[in-house]
């Protein structure tokens, strides 16, 4: 637990690789997971070779752009790239080229909502740089793979604005959200094309003060974002309570220790030695790019959950599971368009069963053999009492594996449901004649039998009862065994 006479204040820093088919400043290709073979996707420009020169890329610029319109930031007509000196072997020119004094985008916000309360957190700048190499360390041998220098990265810079692991954690999310919606990052975190930075400090509640900050570089995942956060205010707080001060420092996180370990001192923008970039011409943006780019954001999560709620009713939790993902939400809207069922009853499908389903497999909507319209066909036959809820549930897993067309599945095996009163009221009569104890139980005062017992006429009916109908003979029939009471 963290001590409740103190408050975090944490900034996020997030670093988006983007989803172009090339690199920030050459030709190669960006994919570099597509390749198992280290240092193929490379060039004279992206090893840094003498005499090589740099060009930006266009659709870097547009999916940044994007991305800053949809945290409703500012896009700065005058854009500059900038050198950023530090020495490092992932680093193959010993600087990258990153945005400094004139970034792409400024002056954003995102509303989050945690335990009911909302907070609007301000997005302090958004710019676009290249990304390293990748180091992979053997013993004591460090190899390089220049594949993945160069590729575009868009780094996301929050204000100090978070109070709370929880409230990081939502920030964190919705920002992955909003990337997969634009169509600019996959935010599969474990091939490591999203990447944290947490900038945290600790100062007594009701104090406005801004304390002494470090920064946990490279988390990899939300697990370890909440992990390193929480252990790094509680240290803090620890050397706050013992009469210490914080040093202004660079962490990292080892995750089998669960602690944060100190790497270096924390720089400043002096110690990188910014310049603008001099093979580089200043970036200029007009109002007529910004607004091609503006035309082409599509709706976005919180305004389609907006819109879940308000216009097609949904419950506000089950709007939420849906609009997490893209294709998710895409899903669901392409079901209803194709079922004849309430809105509501297709989402509680999807929401309930069908996820939990795909969870359990390991799969995602994205390849799902399940068209929207079969969903829709399924959730139809069971609303419309052609087939039981049962029955329906029985038959999702089946047409998840082959995909095949509800409709034609239950035809061929008749699993209609079955109402007619007479075909049902001879079961009952067996079910009863066959289960002479528990019905004696029944008589005599435990009424839990009777869910057993309508489990028995669904067993003998294949679950193609129908339920209200068979309940209501099986009570009956039940209410007529009853012997009559005294009378005085």
């Amino acid at each position: 637990m963290i001590n409740s006479d103190y408050e975090p204040v944490i900034g996020l820093e997030i670093h988006a690789e983007l989803q172009t088919q090339s690199k920030m400043f050459c030709g190669c290709s960006a994919t570099y997971a597509a390749s198992p073979e280290p240092n193929t996707f490379i060039c004279p420009v992206c090893t840094a070779q003498p005499g090589a020169l740099p060009v930006v890329n266009r659709q870097a610029v547009n999916q940044g752009m994007l991305v800053g319109l949809a945290l409703n930031c500012t896009i700065n007509p005058h854009n500059v790239f900038a050198r950023k000196n530090y020495f490092y072997p992932d680093l193959p020119k010993g600087y990258q080229i990153s945005q400094y004094d004139l970034p792409l985008a400024t002056h954003g916000e995102l509303e989050i909502v945690t335990g009911g309360k909302s907070r609007r957190v301000r997005v302090w700048r958004v710019h676009l740089e290249e990304d390293t190499a990748k180091l992979t360390h053997q013993g004591a041998t460090v190899q390089v793979d220049f594949n993945r220098a160069g590729v575009p990265l868009l780094e996301i810079v929050s204000e100090p604005d978070m109070h709370s692991v929880e409230e990081v954690l939502k920030y964190g999310n919705q920002i992955r959200s909003i990337l997969r919606y634009l169509g600019v990052n996959s935010g599969d975190m474990e091939k490591g094309v999203l990447r944290f930075e947490a900038n945290i400090s600790v100062r007594r509640y009701g104090s406005n003060e801004l304390n002494t900050r470090t920064e946990i570089k490279n988390l990899n995942s939300f697990r370890t974002l909440g992990r390193a956060s929480v252990y790094e205010i509680q240290r803090q707080i620890a050397v706050l309570q013992g009469g210490g001060h914080i040093e202004q420092e660079t962490l990292g996180w080892d995750e089998i220790r669960g602690v944060t370990t100190s790497q270096r001192s924390k720089e400043h923008a002096h110690d990188y030695r910014y310049f603008p970039e001099p093979d580089l011409p200043p970036l200029e943006i007009d109002t007529v790019w910004v607004e091609q780019i503006r035309r082409k954001l599509p709706e976005l999560p919180a305004v389609k959950r907006d819109r879940f709620i308000q216009v097609l009713g949904l419950a506000p939790a089950d709007a939420s599971v849906l609009i997490s993902e893209k294709a998710l939400a895409d899903y669901f809207e392409a079901t209803v368009a194709a079922a004849k069922s309430p809105t509501h009853t297709v989402a509680n499908w999807i929401v309930g069963d069908l996820l939990h389903l795909l969870n359990d497999r390991g799969l995602s909507v994205e390849n799902l053999n399940l068209p929207p319209s079969h969903l829709a066909e399924l959730v139809d036959l069971a609303t419309d009492k052609i087939i039981t809820q049962s029955t329906a549930k029985e038959l999702l897993p089946e047409l998840v594996d082959t995909g095949q067309n509800p409709r034609a599945l239950v035809d061929k095996r008749g699993l209609n449901k079955i109402t007619d009163e007479r075909v049902l009221a001879e079961i009952v009569d067996q079910v009863i004649a066959r289960n002479p104890d528990p019905v004696a139980s029944y008589l005599n005062g435990k009424e839990t039998v009777f869910t057993w017992l309508m489990g028995q006429v669904a067993r003998a009916t294949r679950g193609k009862a129908d339920p209200l109908v068979s309940s209501r003979l099986l009570s009956e029939a039940l209410r007529g065994m009853k012997k009559p009471e005294n009378s005085c």
